[in-house]
């Protein structure tokens, strides 16, 4: 059972996209806005493929220990690309960035909570 959640984001930019690839994007692209966007341990895909050709996947996943997080980092990484290859998308500047909840700062209104002992 993980102890720890992490959610890391993977972004990038489309390169070599022929005019079927866009119109394909484009006609998926309700499916992959940003306003529908969500952490999912298998991953979510949003672009605006009309105003730029960048990406983001949002990836959920977990671990127990605080270094895990490199591991979750990697098969996100790796998902994406196989994602993005499986579907025969180029893509390039591939990067990351993830975050472990536990470590996190509180909100104003959990942080209330906690000192309640809720």
């Amino acid at each position: 059972m993980s102890t720890r959640d992490f959610r890391i984001t993977v972004r990038g930019v489309f390169d070599g996209l022929d005019e079927a690839q866009r119109a394909e994007l484009l006609a998926n692209a309700a499916e992959h806005d940003v306003l529908r966007a969500a952490f999912t341990p298998e991953g979510h895909l949003s672009y605006d493929i009309a105003a730029r050709t960048a990406f983001t996947f949002r990836f959920a996943d977990g671990g127990e220990a605080e270094e895990d997080i490199l591991d979750a980092t990697e098969r996100a990484e790796t998902a994406a690309a196989a994602w993005l290859t499986g579907h025969g998308y180029g893509f390039k500047n591939l990067r990351s960035q993830a975050e472990d909840l536990s470590q996190a700062a509180l909100g104003k209104r959990r942080r209330r909570e906690a000192v309640r002992g809720l």
